[in-house]
């Protein structure tokens, strides 16, 4: 059974107030917590490889923009909000990026007195990459719209032109998942332990970013739909990206890389079966008489 719908604009309680909560909580999540998360991981359990714990901290900078959309759906979500908190980290991901993986991997090391001998990244690569990835496809999706509806017709745009453009992001994402898999699936059938080393920070980070997430959107009194919205939304991350800045930066067969390849290999499976929690921990919450 689905949950009933309401506008992202509209709280839970007033009918009529923007929702504060959700959105305050889903920055603070995904843009402070989370970050700072991946980093204390990939430091405590990754000390001594230090090319898989920069990529994990990459991993944990890219915020997920695409796939939680399947989970938050599965698990009842509420399908409006994850489309607005999916934008929202697709802009601030444009905007933030760069900044952060500066900051996480060249002035928090420093200042905590920990290594940084593979540490030397530039800033503006990181911003560079991911304008190219994030940025580009944005704005031609934002003046396709814009023209397409203005010359033909949102019916024209939303029925015709979408189904038509929209396998093509799907193709390109698979090419290059099977690109990098050829490319590493040496490394990843020679170095099974360390598959396993990247493995654990990741697992730990999904499970403790799931769960806190779901614990704090209780915590703040939102109801159940919007709750699994901020968890999954909090807790996936943009592999896609992460692999992207890897691959520009340090190059296809680096550890960095590497990282951000064996990261969906955890992450779908791991997301799929918190589908199942999320569904169990429905009952937690009190759902108003007219949801169904």
């Amino acid at each position: 059974m689905r949950s009933s719908r309401r506008p992202l604009s509209w709280s839970a309680g007033s009918g009529t107030t923007p929702d504060r909560r959700l959105l305050l909580a889903s920055l603070v999540l995904n843009w402070v917590l989370g970050p700072a998360l991946m980093f204390a991981l990939a430091w405590a359990l990754l000390p001594d490889l230090p090319e898989y714990r920069t990529g994990l901290i990459i991993v944990g900078l890219a915020r997920c923009i695409a796939m939680v959309l399947v989970c938050n759906d599965l698990a009842c979500g509420d399908r409006e909000a994850a489309a607005v908190l999916v934008a929202l980290n697709s802009i601030s991901q444009v905007i933030a990026f760069g900044a952060l993986g500066w900051f996480y991997l060249e002035v928090l090391p420093g200042r905590l007195g920990l290594s940084q001998a593979a540490l030397a990244v530039s800033a503006w690569d990181i911003a560079g990459y991911t304008l190219v990835f994030l940025g580009i496809p944005l704005a031609a999706g934002y003046a396709s719209r814009k023209l397409g509806e203005r010359r033909r017709g949102r019916d024209w745009y939303e029925r015709r032109f979408l189904p038509k453009i929209g396998p093509i992001a799907l193709y390109g994402l698979l090419f290059t998942i099977v690109i990098l898999f050829a490319l590493q699936g040496h490394t990843i059938g020679q170095r099974p332990w360390d598959v396993a080393r990247i493995a654990l920070p990741l697992l730990a980070y999904f499970a403790l970013m799931w769960d806190g997430s779901f614990l704090a959107g209780q915590a703040i009194g939102l109801p159940y739909d919007r709750t699994a919205t901020l968890a999954f939304t909090a807790a996936g991350n943009n592999f896609e990206l992460a692999i992207a800045v890897a691959v520009g930066v340090f190059g296809v067969t680096s550890g960095q890389a590497l990282a951000g390849v064996v990261g969906p290999l955890v992450e779908v499976p791991v997301l799929v079966a918190l589908v199942y929690v999320s569904l169990w921990g429905r009952r937690l919450f009190k759902e108003p008489a007219h949801a169904r």
